[in-house]
């Protein structure tokens, strides 16, 4: 689960960035649970819009992220850039000789990091 600020804003990039659906939308008096998912896949992003909030979460100092493995992180990138998001440049996470990773990270309107992954050896 995330805390986000704007419902859809947060909707329209998790769709237009990685292909999230709504899967289900409760309203409540005082927030709003929204779960996304990949049509293809059972996990769900929950956003949680608190109702009367007006300022930004604080993200804190902590490191956790979600991530997305892809068949072409190359591709992906690409097209990161050109929809205009927030990307970090690309980056291969080696040990010693053995490439572990190449990987970017998005950023979400709401500040959050995602880790977008090549498919392939540890992350088949």
């Amino acid at each position: 689960m995330i805390r986000v600020l704007e419902e859809q804003r947060a909707r329209d990039y998790y769709a237009r960035a990685f292909g999230l659906e709504v899967s289900d939308r409760y309203d409540f008096p005082d927030f709003t649970l929204i779960y996304l998912r990949d049509p293809a896949s059972p996990f769900e992003l929950e956003l949680t819009v608190n109702k009367g909030r007006d300022t930004p979460y604080d993200l804190g100092d902590g490191y956790g992220h979600i991530a997305f493995v892809v068949d072409d992180v190359e591709a992906e990138h690409a097209r990161h850039r050109r929809e205009g998001f927030t990307v970090t440049d690309l980056k291969t996470l080696k040990h010693g000789e053995d490439v572990l990773a190449r990987f970017f990270f998005a950023t979400d309107p709401d500040g959050y990091k995602i880790e977008v992954i090549q498919r392939g050896g540890r992350f088949a």
